[in-house]
């Protein structure tokens, strides 16, 4: 590990945050509690301000900013991001932040025991996804990168994302300067999956806390985050696992891992599994498992990010990649709860790479 380089399972969850950014440091959290998450490590946010100064882009980024003015509009925000995110794309990294990554990279493919393993390289940025300003959806995630070189192209990419019309519209709205919120960028095993989705800890509508809502699809989550596909929708009652309903949606596109080329692209789903539940009885709960086991542990309502491992069996965990905080409801959160993440799992048997 170098100051430039944090492992998910070396990073202690006191400081993840604050060296790797929101998204990963939550991972390193997990982690310690005995979640299942993918193996990776996080680019950190003094390697995103060390490439900065070596490339003198903090030049670039001020005089961009500083023609905004106090009220800037659409055109006056687009313009600044293509000019920022150009600077990003053509200034290198430098000969020795590339070996750390690259070195990174490689000590994971060992890990995984693969040859280029396919990895999501997502932006992790400092105060994403807190319970004051969520920032979902607005800095980019790449899946499916595999190979040293666009690896760190993704990373480059990635910080880039930082200043993409969205993030710089949210934040001038919100008062938050760009120096308060500098960008982490991870880079995890992209795990096979054979379906993932999103589930809550509470109704996302309504709020009821009685309930987890799931919603998953069939191959990687990007072509319902498209809003190509429409998922199955579940709900489970949180004190008794029962399952409330089940909608099973007319699923005909899936995002799939395209050996050919080398990245995540969505396709048209096989007829067969078009009108096929996603979830059994078993996975449902494994999945309500993990969102309750999450939120008892943070003490608060949580949306969660999930996969299931095409080679996972009954009765292992189901594989985390991501926890943020409900923000747009305000259900009262439960009250923190011992949780011994080993007994709870023996009770039971989103772009395409640059």
């Amino acid at each position: 590990m170098t100051g430039t380089i944090l492992w998910t399972d070396q990073a202690d969850p006191a400081t993840a945050a604050a060296l790797a950014g929101a998204k990963m440091g939550r991972l390193s959290e997990l982690l310690q509690a005995g979640v299942s998450v993918p193996a990776g490590f996080t680019v950190t946010i003094d390697a995103y301000r060390r490439h900065c100064a070596e490339a003198r882009l903090d030049d670039v980024i001020d005089a961009a900013l500083a023609g905004l003015g106090d009220s800037p509009g659409p055109a006056q925000v687009e313009q600044a991001s293509r000019v920022i995110r150009a600077e990003f794309g053509q200034r290198p990294v430098s000969a020795g932040l590339g070996q750390d990554i690259t070195d990174a990279y490689d000590d994971l493919c060992l890990r995984c025991v693969e040859v280029n393993v396919p990895t999501a390289v997502r932006s992790s940025a400092a105060g994403e996804d807190s319970d004051e300003a969520s920032f979902a959806g607005i800095f980019d995630t790449y899946l499916g990168v595999s190979g040293a070189a666009r690896v760190l192209d993704a990373v480059r990419a990635c910080w880039g994302s930082l200043f993409t019309e969205r993030a710089l519209d949210y934040r001038h709205r919100r008062g938050i300067s760009h120096h308060e919120m500098p960008i982490g960028v991870g880079v995890i095993e992209l795990i096979h999956a054979r379906a993932s989705g999103v589930a809550f800890s509470v109704h996302p509508v309504t709020g009821k806390p009685d309930r987890i809502v799931i919603e998953g699809n069939w191959g990687w989550g990007e072509a319902v985050v498209q809003g190509l596909v429409t998922p199955d929708h579940v709900e489970i009652g949180k004190s008794d696992g029962r399952v409330l309903r089940y909608d099973v949606a007319a699923k005909k596109v899936v995002s799939a891992f395209d050996y050919a080329a080398g990245r995540v692209v969505e396709t048209e789903m096989p007829p067969r599994l078009v009108n096929r539940r996603v979830l059994d009885e078993e996975q449902i709960t494994a999945v309500a498992d993990a969102v309750r086991a999450i939120e008892q542990h943070y003490g608060f309502p949580v949306d969660v990010e999930w996969v299931l491992d095409r080679h996972r069996r009954a009765g292992e965990p189901v594989c985390i990649v991501q926890v943020r905080p409900v923000t747009t409801v305000t259900a009262a959160p439960p009250p923190p709860a011992a949780w011994n993440p080993v007994t709870a799992a023996a009770k039971y048997a989103f772009h395409s790479p640059p």
